[in-house]
């Protein structure tokens, strides 16, 4: 049997004849081994609900599409189960590399993907299970479950989670701004949380109300300011709960906290609401959880129902840093590093975001030995051209620092978006931005100017190793792709990716372009090779040079690429596991 209501039906149509009973020999005595069964259960909940005791806790497994892998990246990917507990939404990769929606009834063994719902991320659900909220491609969207394409609402860059109400408020997180409303039929979003720069703030991510719909819990990141915080609509002042990169999920039933805690392990502990606060020891729901330690994610929802759904596989952890050829076959293993880094001109060290609070490292490949550099916060750091100095964001501001930990770090500048992302050639501009391209000169007046600056999200931008020359990722076809523009007048523009692409880099001799897109084979590194002339540049038609599920990859010859695989690989792999009346068990 496929589930209990076919046993229920078998029960109610005993055989007619001799003839179906001889048909079936073997069938009877089993139906009535499940009757047995069942009404056993359904007593033994029923005298557990009497006696108010925790009722029956069941464990199962869900699998991907056939040839494809649950999808849990940056902003693409994540799960969620709707709130009457009937239904599993996730994202999914299928055969043809494709990140689509899937919708998985309980009640049944087939999941359907929702179309107009590619490279979907962080999805949620409306209160009453009709609807789902996600983001995708810069925008915020819903979609009714029951049929239909998305219906856009509102810009929202990269996929930070939502949360939706009673009254049809639906609180998202719009990146490095904090956290907005809009209604969920549409409109003008209005601000509710806004990320500080100067206390070392850099998201407002993952919000879920609490019961009332008026308050909700939201993760801030950055530095000594990040945590899990109590809001609310009416704009009282935030309530520190508890220290934490990650997202928290409250059950009311249960009256807990979840969350999950470096190494992938899942806690529950008592949450008081009023006034929020934490008491008692957090005690373990599950281990092995996953999620994207990038953006901060743990992949695990709860619904009204008390069933959990989470990840498995642990890419939180480090990854390993290994040299792959242009084919992608593995040449040398450097070891566990981390998720993210970035490539010194030699070639011969990583510089990369690390610890609580975050600052930057950089690690010889040669000795896997870690030096820490920054000591008051860093992220987004890029060498300098001579590979001596590093350049990085924290709080506002762009700072220095001698990349061997030397001397003191040096302000170069405030500015209210610190992603740096690259440095000219001649070491005197620095082009940074998440949303627009800015330029700040890093000689004389350091004040930041835009070098693009539009209706669309632009960032991630690349000087050409002459200089002359551009490459960023924008969204204004709908997806992002790769462009190139001249520097420092913008000119000769031209789109290389032709299937989406983000995290553009060039070769030292700026005649091949790569990135991380999709080929129609998957995502992976994708190549193309580049004509730069004062007229304008040529592109040639892109290739996927090797599949890797991450972005975090660095060439300089376009011969060897450093790449940062996950550990064994395993959360690719692994089913994803519900969980009924996860709180069963807990001690009191």
């Amino acid at each position: 049997y496929q589930s209990m209501r076919d046993v229920v039906l078998d029960l109610r149509t005993p055989p007619q004849d001799a003839s179906t009973t001889a048909a079936k020999p073997n069938r009877w005595p089993w139906v009535l081994v499940a009757a047995t069964t069942v009404l056993a259960i359904a007593s033994g909940i029923f005298a557990l609900r009497k006696t108010s005791e925790p009722l029956l806790q069941l464990r199962f497994d869900v699998t991907p599409p056939p040839g494809g892998s649950f999808a849990i990246e940056r902003s693409i990917g994540g799960s969620a189960i709707s709130p009457d507990g009937k239904t599993l939404a996730y994202v999914a990769t299928n055969s043809k590399g494709e990140s689509l929606l899937h919708l998985r009834p309980l009640d049944s063994l087939e999941a359907r993907a929702l179309p107009g719902t590619e490279d979907a991320g962080r999805p949620f659900w409306s209160p009453d299970s009709k609807s789902l909220g996600f983001g995708a491609n810069g925008k915020l969207k819903r979609i009714d479950v029951a049929g239909g394409f998305p219906l856009t609402l509102c810009d929202a860059p990269e996929a930070r989670g939502g949360t939706w109400n009673q009254d049809g408020v639906i609180l998202y997180a719009h990146r490095g701004v904090g956290l907005k409303r809009i209604s969920a039929s549409g409109g003008a979003p209005a601000q509710v949380t806004k990320v500080d720069p100067s206390k070392g703030e850099l998201f407002h991510s993952y919000p879920q109300f609490l019961p009332g719909g008026k308050e909700f819990l939201y993760v801030v990141r950055g530095n000594d300011a990040g945590g899990l915080f109590w809001g609310s609509l009416e704009g009282k002042v935030p309530v520190r709960i508890r220290a934490t990169e990650s997202n928290g999920l409250y059950d009311a039933n249960a009256g807990r906290l979840l969350f999950v805690q470096a190494g992938g392990t899942l806690l529950a502990q008592k949450l008081d609401l009023n006034p929020p606060r934490l008491s008692g020891d957090p005690l373990i729901v599950a281990q092995g959880v996953r999620g994207s330690f990038e953006s901060g994610y743990s992949e695990f929802s709860i619904s009204a129902t008390g069933t959990l759904f989470h990840g498995r596989g642990n890419p939180r952890s480090k990854r390993r840093i290994v040299w792959w050829d242009r084919t992608g076959k593995p040449l040398e293993s450097i070891g566990l590093g981390p998720p993210n880094f970035t490539l010194s001109p030699d070639g011969n060290r990583i510089a990369y975001t690390a610890g609580t609070p975050r600052d930057i490292w950089v690690m010889s490949l040669s000795s896997g030995i870690a030096t820490r550099v920054s000591f008051s916060g860093g992220h987004q750091v890029r060498w300098s051209p001579d590979g001596r100095q590093l350049y990085y964001g924290n709080a506002g501001g762009i700072y220095r620092r001698a990349a061997d930990g030397s001397g003191e770090e040096e302000l170069k500048g405030r500015v209210k978006d610190d992603d740096t992302t690259s440095v000219s050639p001649d070491s005197k501009q620095l082009l940074l931005g998440r949303f627009d391209i800015l330029i700040l000169p890093l000689e004389g007046e350091t004040k930041p100017a835009p070098y693009l600056q539009t209706k669309f999200n632009e960032g991630d931008a690349a000087f050409s190793p002459d200089g002359r020359w551009v490459a960023y990722e924008s969204n204004e076809s709908g997806r992002s792709e790769i462009y190139i523009q001249s520097f420092p007048e913008r000119r000769g523009k031209l789109q290389v990716s032709a299937e989406g692409g983000r995290a553009p880099q060039w070769r030292a001799d700026g005649k091949e372009l790569y990135w991380f897109g999709f080929n129609g084979n998957g995502y992976g590194v994708m190549a193309a090779p580049m004509e730069l002339q004062a007229a304008g540049g040529k592109s040639g038609r892109p290739e996927l040079l090797f599949r890797t599920p991450s972005s975090a990859f660095a060439t300089l010859d376009g011969k060897r690429f450093l790449v940062a695989e996950p550990d064994g690989g395993e959360q690719q792999v692994l089913p994803m596991a519900v969980v009924t009346n996860w709180a069963a068990g807990l001690a009191k």
